[in-house]
């Protein structure tokens, strides 16, 4: 790092992105410190066309649609779940998978497409559901994966030439599950300093201050600032679950494009679960509001105020990409709490 450089740290947790501009941090530190927030956020980074199946698959008869709610509003090449369900497709918001295949055992004439996203902190329930319903033997529940997985991306962006960073703000939702010891090729292969810490304003602060404090030191470690609730080996039952169900496949991330072995499919014991394998629908051809810059916002290659659709023809009530349609997308961040 040359002297005098200005230090990038990027969040890579959407609640981590909301955190910070709640709390005004990037307006009180020093301009020798930036703030860049990454893909952090699971609704934001979903691929156009897996919108577009949930879509499609929301208009098969007898189907009912079940997904989180920051999932209804965001725009596939034609339509969103939200406009579906707006045409008379029976499209429900749910809390849990759980909750999804709940409805399965209320409905035997129907058939539950639950649509999951999510990083490793929401996929290992989704396995253990899947497994309850594998165990109960229902036939009418499905799951349309849409899981990421968070590592493969963060070695993306520092293979990337396009992005400087030079220490990460680890996720410590993703961190209770995965423990702090994939990082750690992170930060010796790639020289990147890593901090793992909180969603209070303290916690941010003191995660901000260690990775400075490596930075200039010349180190790349792995600290673990959120010892209360993150430990080094991670939560190993929940990876068994989540193993036992799922295998890992390429993925296709908005902004990033396909990323090997990012993502999870179904492993052939449970692949009467896949909706992909269930439905076989026409996908639109997508295509991409040109003037749109969330591919660019979810690298920390441009900031929201940056694209030139943000708070005019993009706001949280007529979002045009998925960063604004996020409770957690920088864009909605920038839009709420900018200054």
């Amino acid at each position: 790092m040359k002297k005098n450089a200005k230090i990038k740290l990027m969040e890579v947790c959407g609640t981590h992105t909301m955190a910070i501009a709640r709390a005004g941090l990037k307006e009180v530190l020093p301009p020798s410190i930036e703030l860049i927030s990454g893909p952090g956020c699971p609704v934001c980074v979903i691929a156009q066309e897996d919108i577009d199946r949930a879509v499609e698959i929301a208009k098969i008869k007898d189907v009912i649609m079940v997904t989180f709610g920051d999932m209804m509003r965001v725009p596939g090449t034609k339509n969103s779940l939200e406009g579906v369900k707006r045409l008379g497709a029976d499209v429900r918001v749910v809390y849990s998978c759980l909750d999804a295949l709940n409805i399965a055992c209320d409905n035997h004439d129907k058939k539950i497409v639950f649509m999951g996203i999510g990083f490793e902190t929401t996929s290992p329930t989704v396995a253990a559901t899947i497994k309850e319903a594998k165990g109960r033997k229902v036939k009418n529940f499905f799951v349309l994966s849409g899981f990421k997985l968070i590592f493969p991306a963060l070695r993306a962006l520092c293979e990337s030439k396009k992005v400087r960073v030079d220490g990460f703000i680890c996720p410590g939702h993703v961190s209770v599950i995965t423990g702090s010891a994939p990082y750690e090729k992170i930060a010796s292969r790639y020289k990147k300093s890593c901090v793992i810490t909180g969603f209070d304003e303290v916690d941010v602060i003191k995660g901000i201050k260690s990775l400075v404090n490596q930075i200039k030191n010349h180190q790349h470690k792995v600290e673990i600032a959120y010892k209360r609730a993150v430990r080094k080996e991670g939560n190993t039952k929940a990876r068994r679950v989540l193993t036992s169900v799922f295998a890992v496949s390429d993925s296709t991330w908005r902004g990033l494009g396909v990323i090997k072995k990012s993502g999870l499919k179904l492993k052939k014991e449970f692949r009467e679960f896949c909706a992909e394998k269930k439905f076989k629908v026409n996908l639109p051809k997508p295509t991409k509001v040109k003037a749109c810059a969330c591919g660019e916002v979810l690298q920390g290659i441009k900031r929201p105020r940056d694209c030139k659709l943000f708070k005019k023809r993009c706001t949280p009530q007529n979002p045009v990409g998925p960063c604004m349609v996020s409770s957690e997308g920088t864009c909605a961040a920038y839009y709420k709490y900018g200054r």
